[in-house]
């Protein structure tokens, strides 16, 4: 049996990117604070304390160092599993692609990439 080449069929590029995020769990109705792996235009990927089951609705606050507001947005989980202990790192759909909120996160990600080849 041959062995197949994995590929990634999403949709929407990630951006790796370190942004810290509020949340509230709509389920349970408390609030939480993670840290995003990386972004797409409909998902994120994020590192928290708090096992998040799949299917949790959350609302989301993105910390954008731009001088802008947080960036709202809604999404559901869709994985959770523990790396380590009292830390997890999950998978969230974003509710509806944002393309113009996205634009900050971008370009933020260009802002820093041409900082750090620029010296």
């Amino acid at each position: 049996m041959q062995r197949q080449e994995f590929r990634d069929r999403r949709a929407y590029q990630r951006i790796p990117v370190r942004l810290f995020l509020r949340y509230f769990n709509l389920h349970s109705n408390k609030e939480g604070s993670a840290e995003t792996r990386d972004i797409s235009a409909n998902g994120i990927g994020l590192f928290t304390e708090e096992d998040l089951s799949p299917r949790t609705p959350l609302e989301i606050w993105l910390q954008i160092p731009d001088r802008g507001e947080p960036l709202y947005t809604k999404g559901k989980v869709v994985w959770s599993k523990m790396i380590e202990p009292n830390r997890y790192r999950a998978g969230v759909c974003l509710e509806k692609v944002d393309f113009m909120a996205m634009s900050r996160i971008v370009r933020l990600q260009n802002i820093t990439a041409f900082h750090k080849t620029a010296y």
